[in-house]
């Protein structure tokens, strides 16, 4: 069967050989924090919300910038994964034990470009809470 041209918002993000993979992101509108292990390891108020449709959609994604990240995060040698929307990502752990934690596209494509210089959190492995508004 075949699909009628696909027309989706302006202030999205396509992805140019699949019309119906694509993402929004917007700031969000309150400042938002991490925390792992009952610290506070990321708080900001110039967050990413990224809302991707691929498949299924799927959850929304916090990216942080990455000052306003307040602890080191280690890169995992050898562990990545590709987006054919977004690139090549790289991940983090917050110790030397290696519990992958974060990741981030330090490439991201052009199209994509937005989040770039950002770290996004796994939400089952810390807790991320919208916490009041923006400054």
């Amino acid at each position: 069967m075949a699909h009628p041209e696909i027309t989706m918002s302006d202030d999205t993000i396509h992805n140019p050989k699949e019309p119906r993979h694509f993402m929004r992101a917007k700031i969000v509108p309150r400042t938002v924090r991490v925390r792992h292990g009952g610290k506070v390891i990321a708080e900001s108020n110039n967050v990413l919300r990224v809302t991707e449709l691929e498949k299924d959609i799927l959850d929304p994604v916090f990216y942080f910038p990455k000052e306003d990240i307040f602890i080191p995060l280690f890169p995992l040698d050898g562990k990545t994964s590709h987006c054919p929307l977004k690139g090549d990502a790289s991940y983090f752990a917050v110790d030397d034990k290696g519990e992958t934690i974060a990741w981030a596209y330090e490439a991201a494509f052009e199209l994509a470009k937005v989040i770039n210089g950002r770290i996004a959190f796994f939400p089952d492995h810390v807790v991320i809470e919208e916490v009041g508004a923006s400054s």
